[in-house]
């Protein structure tokens, strides 16, 4: 039977040949065997979803790897290109600004709930706004609107706070807040205005 699953390159370096004495090797194997075993985990685990390099460290340390290993291998997955956190920041920022229309705030905390450094957080965001020309006052605006809908049932002072408070939690600061409402709920009153006189004219 096998005592443990090497590399090439560890059979190469260790000199491991078949009849060859293996005590004199065996802690170098041992450690070697948990080093790729640790590093296949990684690549599983990179496999299923994308992740930074913090996170997935402190996955695989928790799912008891030992701590050193588990840089080695993070450390071999950076190397050959495996593991880029630039490129998984980005990828987070487009996806939740682009796609779900997140604030830059709530995709900066979203960043930092998932292990990103803050510098390669905010590079990334700024990137990802610029190249997708996202605007701010206008994601507000289209939460508001789609808000909106269901909250039409209230009273205006009611729904107002209910807007507020949900913009709010999706990150979007105050100013920006009180414009994107000023301007949805000034359409929502103009188009009501409109269709108040649309029956009118229809009665005469």
């Amino acid at each position: 039977n096998a005592a443990a699953t090497v590399s090439l390159e560890s059979i190469e370096r260790l000199q491991l040949r078949t009849g060859a004495p293996f005590e004199p090797v065996r802690d170098a194997v041992e450690r070697d065997a948990t080093i790729l075993r640790v590093y296949v985990r990684a690549l599983n685990m990179l496999a299923a979803r994308g992740r930074a390099s913090r996170e997935l460290r402190r996955l695989l340390v928790r799912k008891g790897e030992p701590a050193d290993i588990v840089d080695l291998a993070i450390e071999r997955l950076l190397r050959v290109g495996l593991l880029n956190d630039e490129v998984y920041a980005r990828s987070v920022a487009r996806a939740k600004a682009v796609g779900q229309g997140h604030s830059k705030r709530r995709v900066q905390q979203e960043l930092f709930r998932r292990g990103v450094d803050r510098e390669v957080a905010d590079d990334a965001i700024e990137e990802t706004f610029a190249e997708e020309a996202v605007d701010e006052d206008t994601l507000v605006e289209q939460a508001a609107r789609k808000k909106l809908r269901s909250l039409a049932a209230l009273d205006r002072a009611a729904r107002d706070r209910r807007l507020y408070a949900f913009l709010a939690r999706r990150g979007f600061d105050g100013d920006a807040i009180r414009r994107g409402m000023k301007k949805v709920t000034g359409e929502e009153a103009a188009a009501a205005m409109k269709a108040g006189e649309t029956e009118i004219d229809a009665e005469e």
